[in-house]
């Protein structure tokens, strides 16, 4: 059916009241306007109805009333900038795309912690394969020797490993991931895809329509802590998509470390269904580099794990850590760590091997910083009171989170665990 016959069909049975003389007129002039676009087709091959509707001055009394049968028939009368995306139709558009690549830049302002993974100032590609795995490449400055470094990360969830190459070190660390481990690292490597999802998981805002270098986008934006899953403290997360597309153009995540150091991180330059080749995401290992820790496995994130990590804080230190997110908890937890295995091995060691050992000696306390992210993640609204209890009050609360409606998990001062509920708990936390 022709067009110009169809929009007979729909004015006719359209059950919206317009004055039939106005009606009449309308049609006419917008049916003569299509006949002429429909003959001079070789010139312009699509009429533009919305450019027809616009210059007439009879069909601009009817307007009204022909955009509503347009719009509740799903016909192309209105174009594309004039509606907007949910956030649903986002990530619905962005589960469509294979493979994907974007670049990054992180720029951190204040102090930063020696063994901090991350430089002052970084910028990097990311490339993302729904079929292959992750691949990240980084090029920052090291916050304590200001010398510039190169690295590359590798997610593989077939092989469940991570893979890290510090190229300037020589040197790269080989993980064994679990299947929970993978989905939560592709979300904490901040995978568009696992983004959005987190945002709808979320209490989030719809902003204005914006303009980025010269594209029309829609915004979104959420204050939500849990958006990080707990590893920071206040945090802001904006997604701008383009308006026609529905696709990720540009992402501005503003979040603070600790109380004097904050990171802001923008993802931008997107490049949607790339093609992509297995062998993008195999590591290659130089025969140079050395192992900082090979086939090393990933600590566990239980309640078990958590437990014999705050033990073991509490004996070095004879009190509990001041925060459980990973990033302030390892911050407290390092400069410590790093004094105690240099007074043990008073003579020379290399940078591997200091590593090494750093590394050995914090693995067992990750678990409090990733058990309590898990918490966070899955919205069991955990709450950590380890600035003001200590390890001999034996019936303070030092770490609760909801497992129901009405009840909760808690651990006390001295490491023993009870399940209460919600007036216990009140009972306990006064």
């Amino acid at each position: 059916m022709r067009l110009a016959d169809e929009i007979k069909r729909l004015v006719r049975d359209a059950k919206v009241i317009i004055d039939p003389v106005v009606k009449r007129d309308a049609l006419k002039e917008l049916i003569d306007e299509l006949e002429k676009s429909e003959t001079n087709r070789s010139a312009e091959t699509t009429p533009s109805v919305w450019r027809i509707i616009m210059k007439s001055r009879t069909i601009k009394l009817a307007a009204v009333a022909v955009i509503m049968i347009a719009v509740l028939l799903g016909l192309p009368f209105l174009p594309k900038s004039m509606t907007s995306p949910t956030l649903a139709d986002v990530l619905a558009k962005v589960e469509q795309a294979k493979a994907y690549i974007y670049k990054m830049n992180v720029k951190v302002t204040g102090p930063v912690m020696r063994g901090w993974p991350m430089g002052q100032d970084m910028t990097g590609t990311v490339t993302i394969s729904k079929d292959f795995g992750m691949k990240t490449e980084m090029e920052m400055i090291d916050p304590n020797t200001e010398e510039s470094m190169s690295q590359e990360d590798y997610i593989i969830p077939d092989e469940k490993l991570l893979v890290m190459l510090m190229h300037e070190k020589k040197q790269f660390t080989r993980t064994e991931l679990n299947d929970d481990l993978v989905a939560r690292m592709k979300k904490q490597n901040n995978d568009p895809l696992e983004l959005i999802r987190g945002m709808l998981d979320v209490k989030y805002t719809e902003l204005a329509k914006s303009e980025i270098d010269g594209i029309e986008v829609d915004g979104f934006e959420t204050t939500d802590p849990t958006i990080s899953s707990g590893t920071t403290g206040d945090v802001k997360v904006t997604l701008w998509v383009d308006s026609e597309s529905w696709l990720p153009v540009l992402v501005e995540m503003d979040m603070s470390i600790n109380e004097q150091t904050r990171s802001r991180i923008t993802f931008y330059d997107y490049q949607w269904d790339v093609p992509v080749e297995k062998s993008d995401f195999v590591p290659v290992i130089p025969d140079d580099y050395e192992a900082i820790f090979e086939d090393m496995e990933w600590p566990e994130m239980t309640e078990e794990a958590a437990i014999e990590g705050l033990k073991l804080v509490a004996d070095l230190m004879g009190r509990y850590p001041k925060q459980a997110t990973i990033v302030e908890l390892m911050a407290e937890i390092s400069p410590i760590m790093f004094k105690r295995i240099k007074k043990d091995h008073p003579g020379e060691m290399t940078e591997t091997e200091l590593e090494t050992k750093m590394m050995e000696a914090i693995q067992p306390v990750y678990p409090i910083g990733l058990f309590y992210m898990t918490l966070v993640e899955d919205k069991k609204e955990p709450v950590y009171y380890g600035q003001t209890v200590s390890p001999d009050e034996v019936k303070a609360v030092l770490l609760r989170w909801k497992t129901s409606d009405d009840q909760y998990r808690v651990i006390f001062g001295d490491l023993s665990t009870m399940d209460v509920t919600t007036e216990q708990l009140a009972e306990l936390e006064n």
